[in-house]
């Protein structure tokens, strides 16, 4: 069998090896369309007050009067201050960060954080910071350069709940900001008591905070996570991915799907940590905000090796496709589409298993009926299994009228989507080869073969060359002109006759 596809694969430009190495390298752009869904900060807007006692108001001053104040010696003053630096720094629209910035409020708020004996002001200047580390990077960058990261590691020991959650929340608004703030405050010892934090006593809504920092300190490749930061976090999220709150879900999710974003070494640490058949049972969800990342999470294991590959699919993650491939949300569906496609890539027996869980129409289906990006994976899913399926599984692509979804794209205007569609046509005919008139009726019934015809003229030599070898090989023989009219029926030779479906196949 690999002898058959080499040789026909020197043809076009994808081999088996190396098909599911480009879905690899093709998934950074769906990720990169999706970075935004899930927040990297936070700021915090309160309804209303944790103090509830009444401060006095300093409405009228300006910034620079206020930072002057929140220096003095009488505590009141100084939490007043704080407070009202609080209030405009969580304003909903334009908070003045820049502004406060300039007046030299960071500092101020920073050594406000040492006052063990005012919890009050600790917990104020605490919201202040992280609503200033909730901005761009600079401003994130002001408040670690101050020597805020340590004070608020610290505060995390706090034996007033509020001011832990506080920190908490800050220290996850300065690890989103990129992988230099995530490393510098996991040097500064977050992890251990971050993930200490992980167990049944923590309020939900702290373990909502506690769940999101995890995913931040998961994020980002360039360089991403220690081993050692991974290795203290999935235990961590092997408990919580059983948990049955859909704010934590998402966010361990999110972690999920970071982890897996990368090499197979680092796929294996999340298999390894036995959380995928609770990971694949989330695509069951019907809450968009936990399905997604779990979609994400489960399409990246499917990059990995195929050993890791099946480990997803023995866990029964093709079940929940048939939904996932008819999802209303076209983003969901999409991120399915391309699942399916790194499963294609992979081997025989998991493309079956693709054919037996009825998922080739409906991939087929996202082809001809989904948005481009949509269509574009589901083109990448028909020309992998083109690539790696038996004679009977392309045949069987073929039966699902795959021909006509194919040439009806051939007009795109991606010149990699068309190369990936006309690479799938020639294996299909090189595959039948014996018996393509059938095949080649259909291209041209459908308009299939004006298209190939006008792709001679592509000034992409790929697509030149691949569109004219099809016309060369399968459509200017005499065989072809002479049998224009007659019908074949492919014949199926006795050793593959059992991965046929029941009935044969009919054209």
């Amino acid at each position: 069998m690999s002898d058959r596809i080499k040789s026909f694969k020197n043809k076009g430009w994808v081999d088996a090896e190396d098909a599911r190495r480009r879905r690899k390298e093709g998934a950074v752009e769906l990720r990169k369309e999706k970075r935004n869904e899930n927040m990297l900060k936070r700021r915090n807007i309160p309804m209303e007050d944790f103090n509830n006692e009444t401060v006095p108001q300093n409405d009228n001053k300006d910034l620079q009067s206020l930072v002057l104040e929140a220096q003095s010696s009488d505590p009141n003053v100084k939490l007043s201050c704080v407070q009202q630096a609080r209030k405009e720094l969580s304003k909903g629209n334009n908070p003045p960060i820049d502004e406060l910035i300039r007046a030299g409020i960071v500092p101020i708020l920073v050594e406000c954080l040492d006052d063990d004996q005012n919890a009050a002001l600790q917990f104020e200047a605490t919201w202040a910071l992280t609503n200033i580390a909730s901005g761009n990077s600079d401003q994130t960058k002001e408040v670690v350069a101050k020597g805020a990261v340590p004070k608020f590691v610290r505060l995390l020991g706090s034996p007033h709940e509020h001011v832990r959650e506080q920190s908490v929340w800050a220290l996850g608004n300065i690890i989103g900001d990129g992988p230099e703030c995530r490393d510098f405050v996991v040097h500064h010892g977050v992890v251990d008591p971050i993930i200490s934090f992980v167990n049944e006593s923590t309020q939900l809504t702290l373990l909502r905070n506690i769940v999101w920092v995890i995913a931040n300190l998961c994020r980002n490749k360039d360089p991403p996570p220690s081993t050692e930061v991974v290795q203290k976090v999935l235990p961590a999220l092997y408990k919580l991915v059983q948990h049955t709150d859909n704010e934590v879900l998402t966010d361990v999710c999110w972690a999920l799907s970071y982890l897996t974003d990368g090499a197979d070494e680092q796929i294996q640490n999340v298999l390894n940590s036995q959380v995928t058949p609770y990971l694949v049972q989330h695509l069951g969800q019907t809450d968009v905000r936990v399905l997604t990342p779990a979609v994400r999470a489960v399409g990246n294991i499917v990059t990995g090796s195929e050993h890791q590959t099946q480990v997803a699919l023995d866990c029964g993650c093709l079940s929940y496709f048939p939904a996932l491939l008819q999802h209303p949300k076209e983003s969901i569906k999409k991120e399915a589409v391309w699942t399916i496609s790194n499963i294609t890539a992979g081997s025989q027996t998991q493309i079956q298993a693709v054919i037996d869980h009825g998922l080739i129409p409906l991939v087929i289906n996202a082809l001809e009926t989904g948005d481009f990006n949509t269509q574009k994976e589901a083109a990448w899913s028909v020309s992998n299994m083109t690539v790696n399926g038996t004679p009977e599984q392309i045949k069987y692509l073929i039966e699902q009228k795959a021909v006509r979804s194919i040439c009806a794209l051939l007009g795109v205007r991606d010149p990699t989507i068309v190369q990936v569609l006309l690479d799938g046509l020639s294996n299909m005919l090189e595959t039948v080869k014996d018996d393509c008139e059938e095949v080649c009726r259909m291209i041209e019934d459908c308009g299939g073969l004006d298209r190939i015809e006008d792709l001679q003229e592509h000034q992409n030599k790929q697509i030149y060359k691949l569109a004219f070898d099809i016309i060369n090989k399968y459509f200017s023989s005499e065989d072809y002109l002479e049998n224009d009219d007659e019908n074949f029926n492919f014949q199926i030779n006795s050793s593959e006759q059992q991965l046929a479906p029941e009935g044969g196949f009919n054209f």
